[in-house]
């Protein structure tokens, strides 16, 4: 896997971490000193970026596993995509966050499913195995 990549997906987990574990707990929470919410949130967002890298070194096993895997994480960044970017680029749109829900996000998994299938049938053409794992 490419380092490139890695780092993005890590980077896309820091900060979709850091966001959602400072607004929706301490949101909820009054008299949260927002000093203390935001090193809680950035423990937590550096702790879920370290497993998001250490995760990503490898696919290895069979189809399903490796549709799977891209599923989550493609599907995953197109969600924070369409969910965060309409509040970042137009704060007025009262539905901009639906976007992700309904549209960014499934097509996400979708297409991240296909690359799972590619790339697991460019390792296994790679390896010269032609017995289904």
């Amino acid at each position: 896997m490419t380092v490139l990549f890695r780092v993005i997906a890590s980077a896309v987990v820091v900060v979709a971490t850091f966001y959602f574990v400072y607004w929706v707990p301490f949101a909820l929470l009054p008299g949260v000193h927002w000093g203390i919410a935001a090193v809680i949130s950035y423990a937590c967002a550096m702790a879920a970026g370290w497993y998001a890298w250490t995760r990503t070194t490898t696919v290895a096993g069979s189809l399903a596993r490796s549709m799977g895997y891209w599923a989550l994480v493609i599907g995953a960044i197109g969600f924070v995509g369409g969910f965060f970017g309409p509040m970042l680029f137009a704060p007025g749109a009262n539905q901009g966050p639906l976007l992700g829900v309904l549209i960014t996000g499934p097509l996400g998994l979708i297409a991240g499913a296909i690359g799972g299938l590619v790339h697991w049938l460019v390792q296994r053409k790679r390896s010269g195995s032609n017995a289904t794992t």
